[in-house]
Formats: C-alpha cells, structure tokens, sequence
C-alpha cells in the first residue's frame, strides 16, 4: 500500500497523522495467507518452550546460573568504545543545566467548582482570556451587538439641549473648569424640592432607569448620557449587596459629622503635590480596601467604564492613554479597580444622599463623572439628579448609571422622601492628572526649569485644549455609522 503525506490541524491545535492512505498497487504474485500461518506457527512454538522452562522449581537450579558471555549482547560496555577526549566537545566547564521552572496548571472547570462558580467551558475559558488580554491591551471594547441595542436605538430619540458645550465655564488650559462664582455659591447652599423646580421652569425627565438616553448639545456632540442599567437579574441583587454593604460599612465606621456624607478614595494631584498619590484616610484605610475589593460593587465599576467607551470611544481612550502612562511611570500607585478607567472614586454613605448646587472644577473639564445611585427609594418622588444649566431634573432610579461632565454643569441631587434610603457611588478623574502626564510627569516649574522649549510648546497648546477636548466626544452621527444595521 502507498501513502501519501498530507499534514492537518484542528483549530485547538490537535494534529492529525501526517499520512493519508491513498489507493493500493495489487501484486499477483504476493500471497499474505501463508505469510500469517507462519508468523502464528512460530508463536505457538515459542509459547510451549517457555511454559516447558517455567515449570521448573527454582531450588533446582544449579548455583551458577551465569550464561556464556555473548558478544553481540553484552551491553555492560559502551559500543562504539569511548575514543580520546575532544577538546571541542568538553562540557565539563559548562555550568549546570538549571531545571525549568514548574508548568503552570492549566485552570479546569474542577477548579471553579471547587470555588463555588459555574464551570466553563473549554471554548468559554478560551474566549475569556481573550477578552482578558484584549482589556490589558487597551481596555474595554464593545461588541458590534451591543453597539446596536444599546446606541444605535437610543440615538432615535435623543435629548437635545439648545446649549452649546463650548460655552461651558472652563479654565485656561482646559485641565480644570472655572471656579464657582458668587451667586452660583449663594444659590448652591439652598435645599430644592421637585415642585420648587418646576416652579423656576425646570422639566422633569421621567426615565424608567434602564433605556438609555443621550443628551445632545447645539452641535450634535453627546455631551452626557442617561445611561441606565442592564436587564439582568444578577445586576439587582449586586447592587443590593453594593448597598447594604456600603451602608453597613458607614454605620461601623462611625464618621464625625465633618465627613458623614462622603469619602473619596483614588489618585489625587495638586494643592501643592509634587507628585500623585492615593488619597490618605489612614483611619479608614481597611474600610476602604473591603469596600475596592468588593465584587458587586467592582461590577458596579466595571459596568460604568464600559459604558464610557460606548458612548466616548475618543474620550475613553484619552482617558485609558493617560491612565496606562501615569501607572508605567509610578507603577506602586495601585488603582481603585481593575476593570475602570477612572482614578478616583466617591462613596456617599447616606442614607438620604443629596446634594447643594455645586461643580467638581477639578476634575477634567471636557470628561465624564459616572454617578450610580443604590437603595430603597421612590425615583418619582425624590432623588432626581438636577443639571442647572440644562433647566432639567431627571429621575435617577436605583441602580441606573448617568455620565455627566461634573466640572462644567452645575448639578444636585433632591432628597428622597421620608422612609426611603439612598446612597450613591461616583467616579471621575482629576484634571491634574492628565496635565501631570503631558508634562512629561513633572509639575508645571519643573517642566519651566528643565525643558524650556517643550514649556513654550506646551503653553501653546492650552490655547487649543478646550477644542481638542470637545471633539473627543462623540456625535449622534459617528455613532449611528459606527453601530452596524
């Protein structure tokens, strides 16, 4: 018989017999049937013999059972015999041949099982530490599907504002907004309820917390996003946990009435620091860890990142660059959570969270706050989120995610009414950060003194850095091409 060689391959990588049998050449003079007789005879023949050997008792063996030296297979001598040594082939000074490090185990559905989860799949496994290495490599990235349900049917009806977000108070340099003037620190300090509101002329955006609404300035620029909540029943019960932890932890810490409402934890740069550091709440540092390690609220976190680069893919991206060069630049500065882009985050311990009118000036001016609210509570008559600027007060349900760009719009919360809970988690990014990075991780004198020429540079392109940052957004246009049909 002839065979032919033919190399195959399955996708898991399986390799196949290199050889393939193809048709028979016949002989008419070649017979295998006596061929096998013979093969069978012998093998009898050779059965017998060692059963005849067998039946002997081993006590009668003579003592000295050693059988004639047989030169063909003597193998107590090396063959061919050792020659001279060649100095060409000496390894004795070569050091030793250090053993290879243990192969890591490949993780098996035994193993999730043993930790409580729902074993995947080979093909799922594989597909995760895709996902995993893509994130590494550049963050979240949306799927086609869900770039369709979750933009491209929102983008039918937007909420369009007649404001221009280029008119927005920001500061020179656009790395921060302008500070609160006079009448906006005198007005932020009056506490609002919902018929107060529509008294001034505000309109209230009833919203049921999970279809997503965009809300699209003079331009066409999605400036913020009512970004709701996934349909899962998984997400309720995490943000239940999210919000009975948090408040469990508020309770135990015992804050004194200066910080009842609130604690930051993350990256923090300027009021003087040479350099970014965390955050120190040295009293509540170990809260603080449980809570970042917390699994529902990670999700919480995760959930609101990704929704960033749906709706900004730019912006997230400006955001993921700088994130990624600050962190390879001070790698021992550890993130709040592993799966978000931002650098700082807020806990609003309740449990009636609202806010005065206010602006958050040091964070980026043209990015995005994610704000999340958590508990018990009617939307329909109380926590609304209000956005002064816009003349809007939007119902915020529990569990729902709205980005907003919290250094530029003037923004508060109502409180809920009497009997309900509400907390809230926040995200953002401080606008030093980003400057830190562009100034090649040094403070605006440092980068005077050293480089000169890149300080001229720099300076220049503040004049631009508004405008740069605005067309990062997105446009309802850029979206719907970007969204398959």
């Amino acid at each position: 018989m002839l065979w032919k060689p033919q190399g195959r391959k399955t996708r898991r990588g399986t390799v196949f017999s290199p050889y393939t049998l193809v048709t028979p050449i016949a002989s008419p003079d070649f017979d295998f049937a006596p061929l096998l007789a013979q093969s069978i005879g012998q093998e009898a023949s050779d059965a017998d013999e060692a059963d005849h050997d067998s039946e002997g008792d081993i006590d009668d063996i003579p003592g000295d059972t050693t059988a004639p030296s047989d030169p063909l297979n003597d193998v107590d001598e090396v063959y061919p015999p050792p020659g001279p040594p060649d100095p060409w082939n000496e390894v004795d000074d070569l050091p030793e041949r250090q053993p290879s490090p243990p192969h890591k185990r490949r993780r098996t559905a035994v193993d999730d099982m043993h930790e409580g989860k729902k074993p995947l799949t080979h093909s799922h496994r594989n597909r995760k530490t895709k996902r995993a290495k893509s994130f590494a490599a550049q963050g979240h990235a949306p799927r086609a599907t869900t770039i369709t349900s979750h933009v491209r049917i929102p983008l039918v009806t937007p909420l369009r504002q007649a404001i221009d977000a280029c008119t927005l108070p920001v500061a020179h340099g656009a790395y921060g907004a302008k500070v609160t003037d006079a009448a906006e620190r005198w007005g932020s300090k009056k506490k609002r309820t919902l018929d107060e509101l529509v008294q001034l002329g505000f309109q209230v955006v009833e919203w049921n917390g999970y279809d997503a609404r965009p809300l699209v300035d003079a331009q066409g620029r999605i400036f913020a996003v009512l970004v709701g909540q996934p349909r899962d029943p998984g997400w309720a019960e995490a943000v239940d946990r999210a919000y009975r932890d948090i408040t469990a932890e508020g309770i135990a810490a015992a804050f004194p009435t200066t910080m009842l409402k609130h604690r930051r934890v993350g990256l923090s740069y300027g009021k003087g620091q040479c350099v970014p550091s965390r955050l120190l709440n040295p009293k509540y540092d170990a809260m603080l860890d449980r809570l970042l390690g917390n699994a529902a609220i990670n999700r919480m976190a995760t959930f609101a990142s990704a929704a960033f680069c749906l709706w900004a893919p730019r912006l997230y991206k400006y955001y993921w660059d700088h994130k990624e060069a600050l962190h390879r630049h001070l790698p021992h500065l550890r993130t709040n959570f592993p799966r978000s882009v931002f650098s700082c985050a807020a806990f609003n311990f309740g449990p009636n969270v609202w806010t005065f009118r206010h602006r958050d000036v040091q964070n980026v001016p043209f990015g995005w706050c994610a704000i999340q609210a958590a508990g018990p509570f009617d939307p329909k008559k109380g926590g609304h989120l209000v956005l002064w600027d816009l003349k809007l007060a939007v119902e915020f349900p529990p569990g729902a995610l709205i980005l907003v760009p919290s250094a530029t719009v003037s923004h508060s919360n109502i409180p809920v009414q009497d009997g309900d809970c509400r907390i809230s988690f926040t995200q953002f990014t401080a606008g030093g950060l980003m400057r830190f990075v562009d100034n090649g991780f040094r403070t605006e004198s440092q980068l005077a003194a050293e480089d000169p020429d890149e300080y001229e540079r720099l300076a220049k392109l503040k004049e631009t850095r508004w405008e740069m940052g605005l067309a990062l957004l997105s446009t309802v246009d850029e979206l719907l091409e970007r969204a398959p049909d």
